[in-house]
């Protein structure tokens, strides 16, 4: 495989990075509540876990971002292939640990958190750096194929868990991860060597954040809007089980309501390219909003399960749209040398997201109940929404 033959089509070898990698983070973030819940965590720790593993990942997101813009840094496929195996450590601690201690389970469980979300922006940059040095690679049906992963394994995960037990979850991901380091490895990247402007190395704005958000004031506006539509999305997402139950379900129904939010993704990822040449990426990216707030005034007043599964096919406008047409978003309105960092601040928004949604979510369930925490969802994105429309900037 000649990695220097710019004609050759990367979608396929891409698209099992993205797969497997939303394999491994949808068994994570997807399973979180039923395995500390059997662990024995309150709703509550289950929340300041999340909080803390997204504050972690919130501070070295920026960090490793930086660290791969500069021109001496090692590739990003090195970088993830290290990252990887710091999880996989984690992951054998956590299966280890299963029965023998609360306190570590906790920690080795949040450990892996961080470090899925570390890797989003990482990933994410794999992609669109390939784009950039010219190489075809279709980002839309490659993330559709992830979106497709997470489908597949959040409802086998919930069968297991129904039939085996809460174990199951740390041995899935174990595999998981497996199979993303091989995939990560057969992947043909090689880092283009950058040249940062005078004036960027002047500023020092690859470490200075300051700097970043003054040369991209409405880029940080935005980004506020992000951070309120995730912290519903995160709501909604890693208290899935607590609201299933509210509405008469259980581990089997909750793989098959975040199955189909995850299948009807994929028609929006795939077709995204062509999306693009009809509408431009930041008025896909106000769209989004909207479906995020639509998602959760829908689920506010699910009154059933079967009420609840059809809302979920609004995923397809809101995260299934976000998640493509912000890294086309970020690619188009940044300088090169900045293009990773941007991606890095936007995953970011998704865990301060996390770490607010999950210290209020679990609060507000074992405080005032699931309705609760649905109805200040509804709230947060509809605010985020307003921001989005109002602040998003004309892609070049």
């Amino acid at each position: 495989m000649n990695i220097s033959d710019k004609k050759e089509n990367l979608t396929a070898g891409y698209a099992a990075v993205q797969c497997f990698y939303w394999m491994a983070f949808g068994g994570l973030v997807g399973f979180i509540s039923v395995y500390l819940l059997d662990r024995g965590y309150t709703n509550t720790q289950i929340g300041i876990l999340i909080a803390v593993a997204g504050a972690f990942s919130a501070i070295l997101q920026p960090v490793l971002a930086g660290y791969a813009d500069q021109a001496k840094s090692p590739s990003l496929k090195k970088l993830i292939l290290i990252t990887l195996g710091v999880q996989l450590v984690f992951g054998i601690l956590l299966l280890v640990t299963y029965e023998s201690s609360f306190l570590l389970t906790g920690v080795f469980y949040a450990c892996c958190m961080m470090i899925a979300q570390v890797l989003t922006p990482l990933v994410n940059a794999l992609g669109m750096e390939s784009i950039n040095q010219g190489k075809r690679l279709n980002f839309g049906i490659a993330r559709g194929m992830g979106s497709g992963g997470y489908a597949f394994v959040v409802y086998v995960i919930g069968i297991a868990v129904g039939r085996m037990g809460a174990v199951s979850v740390p041995i899935a991901m174990l595999i998981i991860t497996g199979g993303l380091m091989v995939s990560v490895l057969l992947f043909p990247f090689q880092k283009q060597q950058k040249e940062q402007t005078e004036e960027a190395g002047r500023k020092g704005e690859n470490r200075n954040p300051f700097l970043f958000f003054q040369k991209y004031k409405r880029f940080s506006i935005t980004l506020v809007g992000c951070v309120l539509v995730y912290i519903s999305h995160v709501l909604l997402n890693s208290f899935t089980f607590q609201i299933v139950e509210s509405k008469g379900g259980g581990s089997p129904e909750m793989g098959t309501a975040m199955a189909i939010a995850s299948l009807v993704e994929l028609p929006t990822m795939f077709l995204f390219g062509w999306m693009l040449k009809k509408i431009r990426c930041d008025i896909w990216f106000r769209i989004s909003g909207i479906f995020f707030f639509l998602k959760s005034l829908g689920t506010l007043i699910a009154p059933e399960m079967w009420t609840f599964y059809g809302v979920q096919f609004l995923q397809m406008f809101g995260w299934g749209l976000i998640i493509v047409s912000s890294v086309y978003y970020v690619n188009s309105i940044m300088e090169k040398e900045d293009v990773i960092k941007g991606q890095a601040y936007m995953t970011m928004t998704y865990t301060l997201g996390s770490v607010a949604g999950a210290l209020l979510g679990g609060a507000l369930i074992d405080r005032m109940g699931v309705s609760s925490m649905l109805l200040f969802a509804t709230g947060s994105a509809g605010v985020g929404m307003v921001i989005m429309l109002l602040s998003t900037q004309r892609a070049k």
